[in-house]
């Protein structure tokens, strides 16, 4: 129990996680903004402005940077890390999501006179834009950078 004590403490986890938070809450109010309600279901949904897990992992690797050093392995694997998260949000699960927006199409045409046909919509908000992704790094390293002090 006492290590999971010291994880809590980790300083760059908890700037990485707000960073997280900050950016699911960006949603919601970018929602309220154009919509004019709050739909709290923002708040646990995949893709939207601005990328919340870009904004994770940016995080996490300018902590890491910050903290251990720019030259150190573990910047190096946080950064490739971030990489890869980030090129999966914004190619294969955006990718994902514009073939389910087809594939839910096809069923909606193709089954419309078969009122009893009632299969599952597929979920067709994913991934991200490109710009989505780069707002949710830029806001991640804001953060990283305002709340993770210098060593």
């Amino acid at each position: 129990m006492q290590n999971f004590y010291t994880i809590l403490d980790n300083h760059v986890l908890a700037i990485s996680l707000l960073a997280c938070l900050l950016a699911q809450v960006f949603k919601l109010l970018i929602e309220l903004f154009r919509n004019g309600k709050v739909t709290f279901r923002t708040l646990v949904t995949t893709g939207g402005m601005p990328s919340a897990h870009s904004a994770l992992v940016t995080s996490l690797a300018a902590g890491v940077g910050q903290t251990s050093g720019w030259s150190s392995a573990e910047f190096a694997i946080a950064f490739v890390f971030a990489i890869i998260v980030m090129y999966d949000a914004a190619g294969v699960r955006q990718a994902a999501g514009k073939q389910a927006r087809i594939l839910n199409q096809l069923v909606d045409e193709l089954f419309s006179d078969h009122p009893n046909f009632n299969e599952e919509r597929l979920k067709e908000l994913l991934g991200h834009t490109p710009f989505q992704v780069i707002i949710g790094s830029i806001l991640g390293v804001v953060v990283s950078w305002i709340a993770t002090p210098a060593y």
